[in-house]
């Protein structure tokens, strides 16, 4: 416990199951959530896929698209999904994988190629399907800017998830593609508690520079939503309403939720996080998180693995609905254009 790097979500590096050695962590610098920067001792690994787009085949994502121009996220989200995939790349799921950053380099390139093809049919792109594509990192890269340039070159709509302000750099572009239903921006706020946010998610900017964005981003004429996930019972799950209520001032016509689930390794580092930070009611929070699962921390069922089961879960589903209810009555998610897109981009209307 002592040796827990500072600013960072995870407390340890887990084994990967991959590999047969295990990687110690280091001490680290503490995040303050205001400087959204990459830290001195995060390690940047140069990374050239041949391919930067996923698309989901599962049954309750059919056909999501998604782009990561990073893997490995600095955020530090101790709830992160994708800390299991940071083991594929011979890392741990800890603090490796917020220390160290895949940079996908030649992710523009391969996406300008990719809208060249005749294979490619015009479909909304969602930025951060697995790592927030405004981490730290992006300041130092700004690979997703370049991505966001060729979207509006071709116009192919994207639809942006983040916890980072950084994303108001780009309202220019952003702003541009909204006139033309290309874009539209949701922020992940998990909790308005700033305590609880410095040790959930330590390198993400505050809740409220989120909302002060979400707000900016509004008044440009750009389409802005909230997810409120992961709620995690016995934590933050009570603040949804608040959360709601907050971003709705801000413009957002949307809101949606996920109940957190440890999947794979997930389990065992929340578990010491939890103990970690929060030592008087770890036992209670991981009971109402097995509550919402069937027993289990994690319950990878399709439809239901986000959305949990049992009457602890179907409570927050009616929270959470109602305050959609009362703050965003009449908002809905905006569908975006893809009749638009030109193949060869804008050379082709010369």
């Amino acid at each position: 416990m002592k040796t827990a790097p500072k600013g960072r979500g995870a407390g340890i590096n887990t084994p990967n199951r991959f590999e047969r050695y295990r990687m110690a962590p280091e001490e680290d610098m503490e995040g303050t959530g205001e400087e959204e920067v990459s830290d001195p001792r995060t390690t940047f690994i140069t990374e050239n896929p041949k391919s930067i787009i996923s698309v989901s085949n599962s049954p309750d994502l059919p056909g999501f698209t998604s782009l990561n121009p990073y893997q490995g996220c600095e955020h530090g989200c101790i709830y992160c999904y994708a800390r299991n995939s940071h083991e594929y790349w011979g890392y741990s799921a800890g603090v490796d994988f917020e220390t160290k950053i895949i940079v996908k380099n030649n992710a523009p390139y391969v996406l300008e190629k990719l809208f060249n093809s005749h294979s490619w049919q015009p479909k909304v792109i969602h930025f951060s399907g697995n790592t927030d594509c405004y981490q730290p990192a992006e300041k130092k890269f700004g690979i997703t800017r370049k991505l966001l340039e060729i979207c509006l070159r071709y116009r192919n709509p994207v639809a942006i998830l983040t916890k980072n302000s950084l994303v108001a750099r780009d309202m220019d572009i952003l702003q541009e593609m909204a006139r033309l239903n290309l874009a539209q921006v949701a922020f992940s706020i998990t909790s308005l508690d700033e305590k609880i946010r410095r040790v959930l998610e330590p390198r993400t900017a505050t809740a409220r520079k989120r909302l002060a964005t979400m707000g900016l981003m509004y008044q440009a004429g750009i389409p802005v939503g909230v997810m409120t996930a992961p709620l995690i019972p016995g934590l933050n799950d009570h603040e949804a309403p608040a959360i709601i209520e907050a971003a709705a001032e801000q413009g957002a016509c949307w809101a949606s939720f996920t109940i957190v689930r440890l999947n794979g390794v997930i389990g065992e580092l929340f578990t010491e996080w939890v103990h970690r930070h929060f030592p008087d009611r770890a036992e209670k929070i991981i009971h109402q998180i097995k509550e919402c699962h069937g027993g289990t921390l994690n319950d990878s069922t399709f439809f239901r693995r986000s959305q949990g089961e049992g009457p602890l879960a179907e409570s927050i589903r009616e929270m959470h609905r109602l305050a959609c209810q009362r703050f965003l009555k009449d908002r809905k998610v905006p569908e975006l254009d893809t009749s638009l897109f030109i193949r060869g981009g804008q050379l082709k209307l010369f």
